[in-house]
């Protein structure tokens, strides 16, 4: 899938869609690790998932992410079980564009934290990122996550989000 839903039947719920920077996933080459990104958040309202998007800033190994949708622990910074998944197909023609992981059949609650998990261990993508800072962070109610194959625990980042919307049935 790419680009925006063009479903006049959804809405985005959560966005943050500045992207000041990257944000990189997939096998490095260079230390033939397989990094994985994540991103939390807070679902604002009761709600259908429909889809989650992601601003693809660069492609430099084409292949399939995988991204996988969880619930989260603020308290114990900890990520559930997978609630869903889907995978979608990353070419170089899709620098500058989001793409869109369809994850339908998903109900969010309200003021409950989620999270999802982008990976791959055949490509390398630049995913949109922004950097905020204490007085203005990127989004208020989510952190971006970074893991390895060898560090399933992730490290996350207050001051970091990756470009994302999720998408709900309006």
């Amino acid at each position: 899938m790419n680009s925006k839903i063009n479903n006049p039947l959804t809405r985005a719920v959560v966005e943050q869609i500045t992207n000041n920077t990257i944000s990189w996933i997939g096998h490095q080459k260079i230390d033939n690790k397989d990094v994985i990104g994540g991103q939390t958040f807070i679902a604002p309202a009761e709600a259908d998932l429909e889809a989650i998007e992601v601003f693809t800033s660069i492609v430099t190994t084409p292949g399939s992410v995988l991204m996988t949708m969880h619930s989260f622990d603020s308290q114990l910074k900890s990520w559930g079980p997978v609630l869903g998944s889907a995978s979608v197909d990353f070419n170089k023609v899709d620098n500058g564009k989001w793409k869109t992981f369809k994850i339908s059949g998903l109900h969010l609650n309200k003021g409950k934290t989620y999270g999802f998990r982008l990976e791959s261990p055949n490509s390398y993508i630049g995913v949109g990122e922004t950097v905020g800072s204490y007085p203005t962070p990127p989004l208020f109610n989510g952190q971006e996550w970074r893991f390895t194959k060898n560090d399933e625990k992730g490290h996350s980042f207050s001051y970091f989000s990756l470009a994302f919307k999720v998408d709900v049935r309006a």
